[in-house]
């Protein structure tokens, strides 16, 4: 008779080996986001740091700029521009406000109305992507065209009567005003708005409106006690994503208004690619992203809200 012998258990691992294990597996969470990292350093840190030289040189495009630490080309260039940061500033606040007004309706009604269609609405707000920006905006043209139906349309409502007496058209035309800029930012950026509200509204739980019911709250109430309070993340996202990029747009200024409604990105444009002033310029491009992320800072602070869509 052959007897069998059970094979040894095998060895722990000794305490060196644990830790060399699990050191090495502390720093791979590191090693995954290094490309990220290296992404943002050479894509968005050192262009960065070579517009801040850029903006304290002194020189011309002939005899080559040198680095003079000449701060005084951010107070010389805020003086001289300044109508143009406070333009920028409102068409892109008035633009916010017109997407948030046309987009939270929409983000409601595609989270909780929408059933079957709930698809093909989604489809129908994210397709002006399948475009170009600036073939959506030429659109704009034709639709604003002062023989087209909308004028037509506005002029016989009187709308136009009313908007020329606030400054936002000039008498019967609607191109090369305020008015046509708005428009223009508020269609091109209202999907960054819908897609966040409607992210956030589609997170409440169903059983707090028929809570809200049971204990005899009316539709409105249940949106101003439940729905609303539940959706500010959304809210605060989809602002954030509609305010920052139309405050430094430009493509809609230049193709739809006129030199009375230029916007700072406007301004830099001019200055980097046809003055050639790249200080003036650089001075320009930090001036608007520090008072975007001042403000930004206050209306995340103000807004109540710990969590972001």
């Amino acid at each position: 008779m052959s007897t069998l012998t059970e094979a040894p258990p095998p060895l722990a691992p000794t305490a060196p080996e644990k830790k060399a294990a699990r050191k090495r597996g502390r720093f791979a969470p590191y090693w995954l986001l290094l490309p990220g990292i290296l992404w943002l350093i050479i894509f968005f840190a050192l262009p960065m740091l070579y517009q801040a030289s850029t903006s304290v040189q002194t020189g011309s495009l002939e005899q080559g700029y040198k680095v003079t630490w000449h701060f005084a080309t951010y107070w010389d260039a805020l003086s001289e521009y300044w109508p143009q940061f406070l333009r920028s500033v409102l068409y892109a606040a008035a633009a916010t406000v017109l997407c948030l007004l046309l987009g939270y309706p929409l983000a409601y009604l595609i989270a909780f109305r929408a059933g079957r269609w709930r698809n093909l609405i989604m489809i129908l707000v994210i397709a002006p992507f399948f475009t170009s920006f600036l073939i959506r905006t030429l659109a704009w043209k034709t639709i604003l065209a002062d023989s087209g139906p909308v004028v037509s349309t506005l002029n016989t409502l009187h709308v136009l009567d009313v908007t020329s007496w606030l400054g936002w058209t000039a008498g019967d035309r609607v191109l090369a005003t305020p008015l046509a800029v708005v428009c223009g930012l508020t269609y091109n950026f209202l999907p960054f708005m819908v897609l966040p509200l409607y992210t956030s509204l589609e997170r409440i739980d169903g059983r707090l409106h028929e809570a809200a019911g049971d204990l005899y709250a009316k539709p409105f109430t249940t949106f101003r006690k439940v729905t609303f309070p539940l959706s500010m993340p959304g809210v605060v996202s989809g602002t954030l994503l509609t305010f920052i990029p139309a405050a430094g747009d430009y493509v809609n200024a230049e193709l739809l208004g006129s030199t009375d409604t230029r916007m700072i990105g406007n301004v830099i444009q001019t200055q980097f690619l046809r003055i050639l002033d790249y200080p003036t310029a650089a001075a320009l491009s930090f001036i608007l992203m520090a008072a975007i992320l001042f403000m930004v800072t206050l209306y995340i602070r103000r807004s109540g809200t710990e969590d972001l869509v």
